[in-house]
């Protein structure tokens, strides 16, 4: 090998070893938020509807800065043929979502407006046929990062039943089929996304639980200063076991919607490949400290114990490092 040839074979091993050592640089997250607004089942309902999709869409961009051309609307039959609430327009969303998406991304589902259930099947009313609860779970497989689905209409609750998956928010506006009533949930999720006093645990964040805790606790009130029996109760599920809680009780779920913030991670952090490394590295043990607590009383508690803490000195000292450096 001549003089010249192992210069040329140094630098490029030196180049390649520089390359291996440097920081590397974490995937961008995207942000997804799909608002579907099908069926308007009449004049008034319609305008109603489009005060909270763009009441919604003006969180998302405004408050929590999502990007304008990644919060996509499809709405009732005064839209124009490619942006109409139908199953045809509701798949190609999808299919572009699945295309475009990776691991890292975030995407939020809102349903707003009506659904049925026959006592077998259940539907989100759409422009032209509607879409079961079984043809949402087949739309959603395939979907990548993580995922919310929020279906704010009357006999939803069959969609968290069909939904559930672990690791996946899926919140319903009803606890039975059996509620069949119009509700008011969807006016009270649009108003708290909307209020910085929806930040309860004061931590500068949003997230998805907060958003339906306020909601909750809002369409509770409503009934009882109505004078009213509650025709619906909201519920949650992130554990994937089809079941759900309310806001206001004990259970396993509500975890991972705690740490599902709609807001972005800070500039800092999304200007700087080691500090998005890092954030994206906080996401994962978060995800899986909520994910061991539900072995808790599974596993032995001294092995149970010794790996929570593990996972939480990980976290700690990562969230330390993120300080550090911003």
């Amino acid at each position: 090998m001549t003089q010249i040839t192992q210069m040329r074979f140094k630098g490029s091993l030196l180049a390649t070893l520089l390359l291996l050592l440097s920081p590397i640089a974490a995937a961008a997250e995207t942000r997804w938020a799909v608002i579907i607004s099908g069926a308007s089942g009449g004049e008034k309902y319609a305008e109603q509807m489009r005060d909270w999709r763009e009441g919604l869409r003006s969180a998302l961009v405004d408050r929590y800065g999502f990007t304008s051309e990644h919060v996509r609307l499809l709405v009732d039959e005064s839209a124009a043929a490619g942006e109409k609430g139908s199953g045809a327009n509701v798949r190609k969303v999808f299919t572009e979502i699945k295309q475009a998406g990776t691991k890292d991304d975030f995407v939020l589902v809102v349903l707003l407006g009506h659904g049925t259930y026959d006592g077998e099947v259940a539907k989100f009313n759409l422009v032209g046929p509607d879409l079961t609860a079984k043809d949402w779970t087949d739309l959603l497989a395939g979907v990548q990062g993580r995922l919310a689905v929020v279906n704010t209409t009357e006999a939803s609750f069959p969609f968290l039943e069909s939904l559930t998956a672990k690791g996946r928010v899926v919140i319903t506006a009803t606890d039975s089929a059996a509620q069949k009533y119009a509700t008011v949930f969807p006016e009270y999720f649009v108003k708290a996304m909307r209020e910085a006093s929806t930040d309860l645990d004061k931590n500068g964040r949003t997230s998805l639980f907060e958003v339906f805790a306020a909601a909750s606790a809002a369409v509770k009130q409503h009934y009882e200063q109505k004078g009213q029996l509650a025709t619906e109760r909201a519920v949650i599920d992130d554990n994937g076991d089809g079941k759900g809680r309310e806001a206001s009780a004990e259970g396993p779920d509500g975890g991972v919607a705690r740490i599902s913030y709609l807001d972005a991670e800070s500039a800092a952090e999304n200007a700087s490949p080691e500090l998005a490394a890092l954030a994206k590295r906080r996401r994962a043990l978060e995800m899986q400290a909520e994910e061991h607590k539900q072995l808790k009383g599974v596993m032995p508690e001294a092995e149970w114990n010794a790996r929570f803490e593990k996972l939480m000195l990980e976290l700690a000292q990562v969230s330390a490092e993120i300080r550090k450096k911003s």
